[in-house]
């Protein structure tokens, strides 16, 4: 009687990222930062739904806290020391979410604002007829 195959796995590879981006986007409803390397490649994201708030305390500033230190922890594994911050939107999330990237030991070089600016607005009310 043969033996059977015996299966191996393979060795799970550690990168090592040193810097990053940090994408922070706060609408009035939620936060969500998205983790990733210089590339693009998303290595961890988090938000404040997936941090366990629901409803109206999502737009917190706390729950934006929260979900930055539960996608830095992931970064952690790949030695991230600095990044670089992109915020968009004008949720309550915005400031608190880079005080947690700051607080976490992770080093912030820069912070670019790519909030949409309206050119025209929204389409004006029809004129009343009195």
């Amino acid at each position: 009687m043969s033996k059977p195959a015996v299966k191996t796995r393979k060795k799970k590879l550690k990168r090592n990222i040193p810097k990053g981006i940090v994408h922070i986007h706060s609408s009035f409803n939620n936060t969500i930062i998205t983790i990733t390397d210089e590339k693009g490649a998303v290595l961890s994201w988090a938000s404040s739904g997936s941090a366990g708030f629901k409803g109206s305390r999502k737009s917190t500033p706390y729950a934006a806290q929260m979900a930055a230190e539960k996608a830095v922890g992931v970064c952690k594994d790949f030695s991230m020391s600095s990044v670089d911050v992109i915020i968009k939107g004008i949720g309550g999330g915005r400031e608190s979410a880079i005080r947690a990237l700051q607080g976490s030991g992770i080093s912030v070089n820069s912070i670019k604002d790519e909030t949409g600016i309206p050119h025209n607005g929204c389409r004006a009310r029809k004129a009343r007829r009195v």
